[in-house]
């Protein structure tokens, strides 16, 4: 109870010594910027933002464009016995492309290949063929 009391005192004391700071610094910024040109004032206040808007280029934007481009570019180079993912996580081989659609064979089932049809959007990438899949037939 006793510690609880001082705490409280000594934190009330900080935070007037804070305030205090806080407005004597806040009048010499005033001050400062009082005595500045008009030119040094703005940039001052532009910088920063410049500065932002650049690291937000290069750190999110540049990026985000760089990857849809390479996805746009994959999109476009797609060709009849690709094996691909779509973004729902089948497997398939392209059988027939058509405009904006894509038809797929995924399986067999008896002896007929099981086909189905995505939209080419829908295209998550094209998978290397491995060692393990060369005996497969591509059709």
């Amino acid at each position: 109870m006793i510690t609880e009391f001082l705490f409280g005192i000594s934190s009330a004391l900080a935070e007037d010594a804070a305030a205090a700071g806080a407005a004597t610094t806040a009048a010499e910024g005033a001050e400062q910027m009082a005595e500045m040109s008009p030119i040094a004032a703005i940039l001052q206040m532009v910088l920063p933002l410049v500065a932002m808007g650049a690291i937000f280029y290069f750190m999110l934007i540049r990026p985000q464009r760089k990857k849809d481009k390479q996805v746009k570019e994959m999109l476009n180079n797609l060709k009849h016995g690709d094996r691909i993912t779509t973004i729902g996580g089948i497997y398939g081989t392209i059988t027939a492309i058509k405009d904006d659609t894509i038809t797929l064979a995924v399986g067999q089932k008896g002896g007929a290949p099981m086909e189905m049809t995505v939209a080419r959007w829908a295209i998550r990438q094209v998978e290397e063929v491995s060692v393990e899949n060369e005996g497969e037939i591509l059709a």
